[in-house]
C-alpha cells in the first residue's frame, strides 16, 4: 500500500504540473498574466528499523513568478511615459499652429505694417486707407482664430479631464472589489493565493497608473491600498474614495479634480496630479503651456493695440479732427473666486502695457493688508490702505485702485487672457485714419537769420487742451540769444527764454527744435495743421512702432515677442520629444525585465509538458507495479 500511495502522490503532482503548464501556455497572450509554477514538497518519511523510507510528494502551492520591485518600476515608468506622451500630443498641436507660415500671426503683422507704410507714402489715397482698414480687420481675425484654437484646446482638456476622472473611479471600484474577492478566495482556500485574481488586480493598478500618478501598498491581509498624486488615498481595502470633475473656483472655464467627502468636494491641488499619467499630462500642459501661450498672445494683442492707439490719437484725420482709437482694447478679466460675497468687487486697470508679463495675478485681503501676487512665481506687493483715493497697488503694469472686499476673499486677475479673443477694429471710416500731425510750423518770410524750425512732434498722452492754440516764437531785437513765446497755455507768455541750437522747446503738449543762428527779430509760428490731407508724419510714427522695442519691459518689438512665443513652445515641444523617447525606452527595458521573469516562454513550457508527461507516466507505472505486487500477495494467500 505504501508503494501505491507514493505512485498516487506522484501522479497527483505531475497532473498539477501539467495543468499549470497548460494554463501558462493558454494565457501566453493574456495582458498582465504572470507565469505560474507548482511548488512541491516531500511527504514526511516513515521511520523504520532500517531507517526512514520516503512517502512520496505533495503540492505545497501554485504561485506566480512575480517581482514586486519590477512591478513598481514598471508602474512608475508607465505613469511618467503616459504623462509625457499626453503633454507632447497636446503641445504639438499648438506648436504647429503658432509656427505655421500661413496660419500664424507673423504674416498678418507683416501685411498690416506694410499697409501702414503704404499709407505713410500716400496719406491722401483712399485705396491706401481702405487697405489699412482691411489689413487691420485681417490682423484682428488672425488674433481671433489663434485664440479660438487655444480655447478649443482648453475645452478639449476639460472634456478629457472629465472622462479620465470617470475612468479612474471605475478602475478604483474594480480594484476594491478584487481586494474583497481575493480576501474571500484566500480564506476559502486556506490562505492559498488566487493567482489569476492577483494578476487581474495588478493589471488594474497598471491601467490606473496610465491615467494618474499611482502608488500602492500591500497590506498584511493581502489587500492593496492605492494612492494617487501626493499620497491622496483612492482605494483602502474594499472602500474607495470617489473623484469628481468640478468647475475650478479660480476660473469658471476650467475643470479641475476633487475628492467627494460627504456632501462636499475637496479640491486636490493640481500640482500634486501633474507628475504622472494622462491626467497629469493634461493638467501640466494646461498650467505650464496653454495658459502661458494664451496670455502671451493676449499680451501681444493688447501691447500692439494700446501703443498704436496712443500714437494714433496724437494725429489728425482727414476731417481735421484729432485721431481716436484704432482698435477697441478689451478690459482685463477679473474673476471673483467662489465663496466671495456677491457685493465684493475690485477696480483695476492696466497702467503700462509694456510691463505686462504672461502671468495671472491674485488680489487678496487678509483683514489687515491688501496683496497683489504674480502667480507664476508668487512675487507680491502689499499695502495696508487701498480704497478711497490711495495710490493704486501696482505690479507689472497691473494696478488695483479700489476694492470692496471682505477678509480672506480673493480675486483672480487675467490681464491678457481674453484680449486676443475680444480685440476689434474701432474705425470703419477711412477719413478717420489720423495719418497727419495736428500741428504745423512756419518760419516768417522776413526772417534774416539762418534759423530753421522743425516740423514738431506731439508729446505723449494725455493731449494738452491747448495743443492747437497758435504760438509765436520771437527772437529779441537787438539779438541777445534769447526769445519770447506768445500764445495761450500753461506758462505762457514766456519771455527771455535762452536759445540753444537744436534744444527742445516744449509748450502746450508739443515739442519743436530750432537750429542754426536766428537773426534779431526773427519769428517762428506754430499752429493747427489746416491742410493736412497730404501730411503723413503721424502715419510714419505709427509705422515706426513696428521695429521699436516696446513690449516685455522694452526689450522686444511685436514681431520678436511673437517669435519668442513660437520659440518657447517649439523648445518645449522638442524637449518633450526627447524626454518621451527616453522614457519610452526606459519603460520598454523595464517591461522586458518583467517579462523575462514573469512572462510565459512557450519553448520552456513545451519542455515542461514533456517532463511532466514522463513523470505522470512513471507514476502510473508505479501504481501498476503496486497492483501486480498486491495480486501476488493475494495469490500466495
Amino acid at each position: 500500500m505504501g508503494i501505491l500511495d507514493i505512485g498516487v502522490s506522484g501522479l497527483s503532482s505531475a497532473r498539477a504540473n501539467l495543468q499549470t503548464a497548460s494554463h501558462n501556455i493558454s494565457n501566453v497572450n493574456t495582458p498582465g498574466y504572470s507565469r505560474q509554477q507548482v511548488l512541491q514538497a516531500t511527504n514526511l518519511a516513515q521511520s523504520t528499523g532500517a531507517g526512514f523510507i520516503g512517502q512520496g510528494v505533495h503540492v505545497s502551492t501554485v504561485e506566480r513568478v512575480y517581482s514586486q520591485f519590477l512591478v513598481n518600476q514598471s508602474l512608475q515608468a508607465q505613469t511618467k511615459s503616459n504623462q509625457l506622451d499626453t503633454y507632447l500630443t497636446q503641445i504639438s498641436q499648438v506648436d504647429n499652429l503658432l509656427a505655421d507660415a500661413s496660419a500664424g500671426l507673423s504674416p498678418a503683422l507683416q501685411n498690416f505694417f506694410g499697409s501702414l507704410q503704404d499709407l505713410a507714402n500716400n496719406p491722401a489715397s483712399i485705396p491706401s486707407r481702405q487697405s489699412l482698414l482691411s489689413n487691420s480687420e485681417a490682423l484682428v481675425s488672425r488674433f481671433h482664430a489663434l485664440d479660438e484654437n487655444l480655447s478649443a484646446s482648453r475645452e478639449g482638456i476639460n472634456s478629457q479631464v472629465q472622462g479620465t476622472v470617470t475612468e479612474i473611479n471605475s478602475i478604483a471600484t474594480n480594484i476594491a472589489n478584487l481586494n474583497n474577492s481575493i480576501t474571500v478566495a484566500e480564506g476559502t482556500a486556506g490562505g492559498q493565493p488566487p493567482n489569476d485574481l492577483l494578476d487581474q488586480r495588478d493589471a488594474l493598478v497598471s491601467e490606473l497608473g496610465k491615467l494618474v500618478n499611482t502608488n500602492f501598498v500591500r497590506q498584511n491581509n493581502g489587500n492593496y491600498n492605492v494612492f494617487i498624486g501626493n499620497g491622496q488615498p483612492l482605494v483602502v481595502g474594499s472602500e474607495t474614495m470617489t473623484l469628481r470633475a468640478v468647475t475650478s473656483p479660480n476660473d469658471p472655464l476650467e475643470i479641475t479634480v476633487g475628492f467627494v467627502a460627504g456632501n462636499k468636494t475637496v479640491l486636490i491641488p493640481e500640482k500634486y496630479l501633474q507628475s504622472g499619467g494622462s491626467l497629469g499630462g493634461l493638467l501640466a500642459y494646461r498650467n505650464e503651456t496653454l495658459d502661458s501661450v494664451q496670455n502671451s498672445l493676449g499680451r501681444i494683442a493688447i501691447g500692439l493695440a494700446q501703443t498704436l492707439n496712443d500714437q494714433h490719437r496724437l494725429g489728425q484725420d482727414l476731417n481735421g479732427d484729432l485721431g481716436g482709437d484704432l482698435f477697441n482694447v478689451p478690459s482685463p478679466k477679473v474673476i471673483s473666486v467662489t465663496g466671495n460675497a456677491p457685493a465684493s468687487n475690485i477696480t483695476m486697470d492696466i497702467s503700462d502695457v509694456t510691463a505686462l508679463t504672461t502671468s495671472d495675478y491674485r488680489f487678496s485681503y487678509d483683514g489687515a493688508n491688501y496683496s497683489l501676487t504674480r502667480l507664476s512665481d508668487n512675487t507680491s506687493v502689499t499695502t495696508a490702505v487701498l480704497p478711497s483715493g490711495a495710490a493704486p497697488l501696482t505690479l507689472d503694469g497691473v494696478g488695483v485702485s479700489g476694492a470692496v472686499i471682505n477678509a480672506n476673499e480673493r480675486f483672480i486677475i487675467q490681464p491678457t487672457r481674453d484680449v486676443a479673443k475680444n480685440i476689434s477694429v474701432a474705425i470703419s471710416d477711412t477719413a478717420k485714419l489720423a495719418a497727419a500731425a495736428p500741428i504745423e510750423t512756419k518760419s516768417s518770410l522776413s526772417n534774416i537769420g539762418s534759423g530753421a524750425i522743425s516740423a514738431g512732434t506731439v508729446n505723449p498722452l494725455p493731449i494738452d487742451a491747448n495743443l492747437q492754440q497758435p504760438l509765436t516764437i520771437t527772437f529779441h531785437t537787438p539779438a541777445d540769444g534769447q526769445f519770447d513765446v506768445a500764445g495761450i497755455g500753461v506758462g505762457l507768455p514766456a519771455v527771455n527764454q535762452v536759445y540753444t541750437d537744436g534744444a527742445d522747446i516744449t509748450f502746450n503738449g508739443l515739442t519743436v527744435q530750432i537750429s542754426g543762428t536766428p537773426g534779431a527779430g526773427d519769428v517762428f509760428s506754430i499752429g493747427p495743421n489746416n491742410n493736412g490731407g497730404s501730411d503723413s508724419r503721424n502715419a510714419l510714427l505709427i509705422a515706426g512702432l513696428q521695429t521699436k522695442n516696446i513690449l516685455v519691459g522694452g526689450t522686444a518689438n511685436y514681431q520678436s515677442t511673437y517669435g519668442q512665443l513660437v520659440s518657447q513652445v517649439g523648445n518645449k515641444t522638442r524637449e518633450l520629444i526627447v524626454t518621451s523617447e527616453v522614457q519610452a525606452n526606459l519603460l520598454a527595458q523595464t517591461n522586458e525585465s518583467l517579462q523575462s521573469l514573469s512572462g510565459v516562454n512557450l519553448d520552456e513550457e513545451a519542455a515542461n509538458l514533456l517532463r511532466y508527461q514522463q513523470a505522470f507516466q512513471a507514476s502510473g507505472k508505479i501504481i501498476e507495479v503496486s497492483s501486480t505486487l498486491f495480486d501476488t500477495l493475494l495469490n500466495i494467500g
